[in-house]
């Protein structure tokens, strides 16, 4: 697939590696993630959320019932549902919208698995992550995308630095 910036480009071209020839498409799907030409994860990240609920709704009463402790919530909550939402995050350019998207998901997930608080107003994201100790959804986002660092310094010659940078 080829990206660009300006929508029009490009249209007609394709990518030639050595004897092979690649067409051009609009988006496909690659491991479970929908990559655009536009490479925007917009849509993508609405459509994880949508499977993050779907999957909450899933082990909704092993969540919503008193017997377990709020520790074995959290790791269910870790272990469960999270995968399901960061799945493919890697690739994903992350805006202050969908930053705020996931921040929104990952607070309502908490605010369902322990309900609300009789004594107290409604809690901020921050107090609410730190009364649960629950992982910041966008810091595991941006440090699981830290081997772009390490391709960026391979040098020219290495053929995963060349597909990077779009040229092959």
């Amino acid at each position: 697939m080829v990206m660009y910036r300006v929508q029009d480009a490009g249209r007609s071209h394709s990518i030639q590696i050595d004897n092979s020839s690649f067409e051009r498409v609009e988006e496909f799907k690659y491991l479970g993630t929908t990559l655009t030409y536009q490479n925007s994860s917009q849509e993508e990240i609405k459509s994880r959320g949508k499977s993050g609920n779907a999957c909450y709704h899933l082990v909704q009463i092993l969540l919503s019932c008193s017997l377990p402790s709020k520790n074995l919530k959290i790791k269910i909550n870790r272990t469960i549902i999270f995968p399901v939402v960061l799945y493919g995050c890697e690739t994903w350019s992350l805006t202050l919208r969908e930053e705020c998207r996931l921040r929104v998901f990952q607070n309502r997930v908490l605010r369902r698995i322990f309900g609300p608080k009789r004594d107290e107003a409604k809690l901020h994201h921050e107090e609410l992550n730190d009364l649960y100790y629950s992982p910041n959804t966008v810091g595991v986002i941006k440090s699981k995308r830290r081997w772009e660092g390490h391709v960026v310094h391979m040098g020219e010659r290495r053929g995963v630095y060349r597909v990077s940078v779009g040229k092959p």
